[in-house]
C-alpha cells in the first residue's frame, strides 16, 4: 500500500526506522503504560499505514487556501439556514449545555457545523490506521505518538474499537475530537454511563462546551468582530499577541466595519489581518484564543467566530472580496520560507505551511525591506523571493 501511494503521488514516510520495527516498539511501550495485551494485538496487530494519510496531512485546507475561498466554501446561506434550525430544534439541550459550561448555544452549533457538517461526515480513514501512519511519519512524530496512544487507553475502556473510523488525523465523532481530547474533556451527559460522540448530542455539545470552558472560554462576550482601520495604521499593532483595551484601539482610530465606534467595555482584543493589509481586519478577543485552542488555524477560528454571527443574523463581511485571489502551493510557500532562512529570519523548518512562526519571520523581513509589514505571505512576496529578494 506504501509502494502504490508513493506511485500515485503521496508523501513517503520519513521515520528513521522501517514501520514494522517502529511498531514493535509502539507496542512494547504501550503495553509499559498499562494497555491491554488484548487491546494492543487487536488493534495493532494487523495495523497498516494509509498513504492518503500523508497527502492530507501536507495539503491542509485552513494552511493553502486564500481567506475568501475558505470562507465562502464553509459558510454558506445553506449551511446558515440548516444551522439555525437546528440551534432552534435542539435549544432546549443547547441552554441546558450553556447553564453548566457558559458557552453560548450559537458556538457550539457553528463548531458542529464546521467539524462534520452537523455529523453527516465523521470520517472514513481507520482510527488506528490514520494515526500509526502519523505517528510514523517524521513531521509530528512525537504528537500523534501521543495520539495513538490514547486511542489505544479508549479502546481499553471500550470507547473505540478496530472498527471506529476517524478523520485523516484521528479526529473522531460529531464534534471531531483526537483521542487526547476525548480521553479529557468528553463528558457523559445524558447520563447512559458512556460517553458517545457519534450518536448522543447531550453528549457531544456538552463535550464540546466542556472543552471550550477548559480552554477559557467567556460566555459574557463575542469571539470579534470584523473592524475598519484607520489610514496610515501601524501595521505592527496588527499582532494576536499584542492586546490593547478596546478604549485604546478607538483612540487609534479603529472602529467597526460600519464606521461605528468600538464597544465601551473594559476588554481586551488584538487586530488581526489574515489576508494581509489589503484583506479585512479583525479585532479578536478572548473566545478567539479559545477557539484558537480546538483547532490552531487561524482562518478556522475566524470561520467559527463569523459563522455563529450569521446564525445569531448578523450580515456577511463588509470588506470586499479582491477580484483576482491567488493562493500559494506548498511549494510556493516553502520557497518564501527557504528564501526568508536564506535572509536570516527563521520561519521554522520550511514545510509549506504558514503557521506563527513564518508570519513573524515574514514580518520581520517586511520590516527590513520597507515592505507593509502585515506579515502575510503572498504573491507578491513570493515574486519578490523568486526575483532574489531574499538574498541576504
Amino acid at each position: 500500500a506504501v509502494v502504490l501511494g508513493t506511485l500515485l503521488g503521496a508523501p513517503a514516510a520519513r521515520a528513521d526506522q522501517p514501520f514494522d520495527a517502529w511498531l514493535a516498539g509502539l507496542r512494547a511501550e504501550a503495553l509499559q503504560k498499562g494497555i491491554s495485551q488484548a487491546t494492543v494485538d487487536a488493534a495493532l496487530g494487523q495495523v497498516e499505514t494509509v498513504p492518503r494519510v500523508l497527502e492530507l496531512d501536507r495539503y491542509q485546507p485552513e494552511f493553502t487556501r486564500t481567506f475568501w475561498a475558505y470562507l465562502t466554501k464553509r459558510i454558506t446561506d445553506t449551511r446558515i439556514e440548516r444551522a439555525r434550525k437546528l440551534l432552534a430544534d435542539n435549544r432546549a439541550l443547547l441552554e441546558k449545555v450553556r447553564a453548566k459550561y457558559g458557552v453560548q448555544p450559537r458556538y457550539l452549533v457553528a463548531f458542529w457545523a464546521l467539524e462534520s457538517n452537523f455529523g453527516d461526515y465523521t470520517g472514513v480513514f481507520p482510527l488506528f490506521g490514520a494515526l500509526a501512519t502519523l505517528a510514523h511519519d517524521a513531521r509530528r512524530a512525537d504528537f500523534f505518538r501521543g495520539e495513538l496512544l490514547a486511542a489505544l487507553k479508549l479502546m481499553d475502556r471500550g470507547e473505540v474499537s478496530t472498527a471506529t473510523k476517524a478523520s485523516w488525523a484521528g479526529a473522531m465523532g460529531q464534534c471531531q475530537f483526537i483521542p487526547t481530547t476525548y480521553v479529557a474533556h468528553a463528558v457523559d451527559f445524558d447520563g447512559d454511563g458512556k460517553r458517545d460522540l457519534w450518536n448522543s448530542l447531550p453528549d457531544i455539545f456538552a463535550s464540546a462546551a466542556n472543552y471550550l470552558a477548559k480552554s477559557g472560554w467567556d460566555g459574557n462576550r463575542t469571539w470579534g468582530r470584523e473592524v475598519k482601520l484607520p489610514q496610515g495604521f501601524d501595521l505592527d499593532l496588527a499582532d494576536v499577541n499584542r492586546p490593547r483595551k478596546l478604549a485604546e484601539w478607538q483612540t487609534l482610530g479603529v472602529r467597526r466595519a460600519d464606521g461605528r465606534d468600538l464597544p465601551r467595555v473594559d476588554v481586551e482584543g488584538a487586530v488581526i489581518l489574515p489576508s494581509g493589509a489589503d484583506g479585512p481586519a479583525f479585532l479578536v478577543y478572548r473566545n478567539y484564543h479559545a477557539i484558537m485552542a480546538w483547532n490552531r488555524a487561524m482562518l478556522y477560528a475566524i470561520a467559527v467566530g463569523h459563522l455563529s454571527d450569521r446564525i445569531a443574523g448578523q450580515g456577511p463581511l463588509l470588506a470586499p472580496r479582491p477580484k483576482n485571489e491567488v493562493a500559494l502551493s506548498r511549494d510556493d510557500v516553502m520557497t518564501i520560507q527557504k528564501g526568508l532562512v536564506a535572509a536570516g529570519f527563521d520561519p521554522g523548518t520550511p514545510d509549506g505551511v504558514i503557521g506563527a512562526m513564518t508570519r513573524k519571520a515574514v514580518r520581520a523581513f517586511q520590516k527590513s525591506r520597507n515592505l507593509p509589514a502585515d506579515g502575510y505571505p503572498d504573491k507578491d512576496l513570493l515574486d519578490f523571493m523568486t526575483a532574489g529578494g531574499g538574498k541576504g
